[in-house]
């Protein structure tokens, strides 16, 4: 059997090692493996390899895709979906792993639906915003970047005693910026799913100043567009001296962690085990416990953040 894999949409740490353990455990059912280049683009162009164990040497510890990624406004298009097909087909590609997230399922979900090509997708994004899951591959690192980062950011907030507000990646979704202010123990979390209460907030920080406390870090979603309104609260109602920082695409990158190594191979094992016949599944991870969820199911829903992470992060938000 012949087997392709392609990364779609944002690069995310754990997509290399997910290549890894693709090869890997697909030669040992000796199957063939193929990369498919440069995501659902690659597929169009029929930028299509088949891999060995030469081509995933060495890629364990690196961040982003080897096989590069992509979006493909041109995958709307039937004509572009046919040609498409007809490049698995040449290379007699039966099934499809596609690493990414809810957009580039939607497009396979289609995909299947015209050609009857099975496939299973594995939630990759650092926003960890698909729903049916508890974990994307990728975000454990990145929360361990923009940890490091806070970190840093805290040494010198505290020796000159400033605020800094720090916007995090998250247009829709404020799960990074929710996760790293209760880690690195914010004062202020601003998120689209939380509602802010700046007269609570300043009465809080005031007395808090008043009674010594030095410094203030502020963690802000970009997609709650916030991040000016917070520094001006910080500045002109409290007084402080404040510096904005935006860390940008520097959350995708870096080392994937041990977590995010050790879950690729185990997405990848359980998509490779059930990659049966007329699947167009997601594998979710949920309980600790991975499992199989329609496509269907998955676009049609809305990815909502835990309610106990909610109630942590309620407290910085008053």
């Amino acid at each position: 059997m012949r087997i392709g894999i392609f990364t779609s949409g944002g690069d995310a740490a754990g997509m290399n090692p997910a290549l890894k353990a693709f090869v890997e455990l697909t030669l040992e059912k000796g199957w063939e493996p193929f990369f498919v280049y440069n995501g659902l683009e690659g597929l169009i162009d029929g930028k299509i390899r088949k891999a060995s164990y030469q081509d995933v040497a060495g890629i364990l510890h690196k961040g982003g895709t080897i096989i590069k990624s992509s979006r493909s406004k041109r995958f709307y298009d039937y004509e572009y979906r046919k040609r498409a097909y007809d490049n698995l087909k040449k290379h007699d590609i039966e099934k499809i792993i596609v690493l990414g997230g809810d957009g580039s399922f939607r497009a396979m979900d289609v995909f299947f639906e015209e050609f009857g090509v099975s496939f299973a997708g594995i939630p990759v994004t650092i926003d960890n915003d698909i729903y049916g899951t508890d974990y994307c591959l990728g975000v454990d690192t990145a929360l361990n970047v923009i940890r490091m980062l806070l970190d840093n950011i805290r040494d010198t907030a505290s020796s000159f005693g400033r605020a800094f507000v720090v916007e995090t990646m998250g247009r829709e979704c404020g799960y990074l910026a929710l996760v790293s202010s209760i880690t690195s123990g914010a004062e202020i979390c601003v998120i689209p799913e939380l509602d802010v209460d700046f007269v609570s907030l300043k009465r809080r920080l005031s007395k808090e100043l008043a009674s010594g406390r030095g410094y203030v870090l502020a963690v802000v979603a970009e997609g709650s567009n916030k991040t000016q309104q917070v520094a001006d609260f910080l500045k002109n109602d409290l007084g402080m001296e404040t510096r904005i920082t935006t860390l940008g695409h520097v959350q995708r990158g870096g080392n994937p962690t041990v977590f995010d190594r050790l879950m690729a191979y185990k997405f990848i094992e359980f998509a490779l085990e059930n990659l049966r016949e007329n699947i167009h599944h997601m594998v979710g991870f949920k309980d600790e416990k991975f499992y199989l969820l329609p496509i269907k199911d998955v676009v049609s829903h809305k990815y909502k953040i835990n309610d106990f992470l909610l109630k942590l992060g309620r407290r910085m938000t008053r």
